[in-house]
């Protein structure tokens, strides 16, 4: 869509890459200034590319939120990487955000930094983001990025907090005013471009990891089977979580349903809260033996199939 402002109006995507619980959606989601991507303690919690669209004066700014880049040993791992690493072709630029926190910093980092090497030909485009700047002091994060910087030739350094926001509006800043001029590509209002069907599966899958973290593997998915819209602008949800095993099918239900009641409870909030209407949400477990291995269930969640 065209902007009327007397700017000329900015578009362009930035993908936002980094280790598995480096911060990247939570950051995405501060940018946005509303939740597009789901949040838990799990690693690995995203798993396919959402976008997120920000808006700060009159750019527009479509954050690819991607998987944790590390090494893929399981087909379902691989799809993830490889959706992490599309971003690199289609980003105008990329976010390489780190846990400044973690004290190995260099080593955790090199198969990121070995995948920007092999797939960023331009290597011009790349910003460093130290997150969880509160949690360290000045003068390390000052040692971190100089070491960063010795490693890989960043175009711009910036330390944040994404959970607090501290230091994210600079970042916002900085990123409206190096987008290239174009019409913006997405609505106003809009935030993302996820389905609901998959939004509202996504939501359910992040109350799962916060009911049942110690207990539950991530290796779990949430399918929205069905969903029906009422005259009186309430919707019906019904919702299929996959689990590999029957043992973990009875940890999901908990004694008496608790878990389950619980995890719906949660979710049936959340999304009335997004959805601003009434919201029934039915969830049945079923167990599917190595769902992860099974490629025709990567279309589920917007994952391709790894060749």
């Amino acid at each position: 869509m065209c902007n009327n402002n007397k700017k000329k109006s900015k578009c362009g995507f930035v993908g936002v890459i980094g280790l598995p619980n480096a911060g990247k959606s939570t950051l995405v989601n501060s940018l946005v200034g509303n939740k597009v991507s789901i949040v838990s303690r799990k690693v690995q919690t995203t798993r396919c590319r959402i976008l997120g669209i920000a808006l700060h004066g009159v750019s527009q700014i479509i954050l690819m939120d991607t998987p944790g880049i590390f090494k893929p040993k399981k087909t379902l791992e691989k799809a993830m990487v490889t959706a992490a690493l599309s971003s690199f072709d289609e980003a105008d630029y990329i976010i390489h955000i780190i846990d400044a926190a973690v004290s190995n910093f260099l080593d955790v980092n090199n198969v990121v930094l070995n995948s920007l090497s092999d797939q960023n030909a331009k290597k011009d485009n790349v910003i460093l983001v130290l997150n969880k700047i509160d949690r360290i002091s000045k003068p390390e994060l000052l040692t971190i990025s100089q070491k960063m910087n010795e490693v890989f030739p960043y175009i711009a350094t910036f330390m944040i907090s994404a959970i607090s926001g501290k230091g994210v509006d600079d970042l916002s800043h900085y990123l409206a005013e190096i987008l290239p001029e174009g019409d913006w590509l997405y609505p106003e209002d809009q935030i993302t471009d996820m389905p609901m069907r998959l939004m509202a599966a996504e939501i359910t899958r992040e109350k799962i990891y916060d009911q049942l973290h110690q207990e539950i593997p991530y290796s779990i998915f949430v399918h929205t089977e069905d969903w029906e819209n009422f005259n009186n602008g309430s919707i019906k949800i019904s919702q299929i979580i996959y689990v590999q095993k029957e043992s973990q099918k009875g940890i999901v239900l908990g004694k008496g349903g608790s878990k389950i009641k619980a995890i719906g409870k949660a979710a049936r909030e959340e999304l009335e809260e997004i959805l601003a209407t009434s919201v029934h949400l039915k969830i049945f477990v079923r167990v599917q033996e190595n769902w992860a291995e099974r490629s025709e269930n990567y279309e589920m969640f917007g994952l391709d199939i790894p060749k």
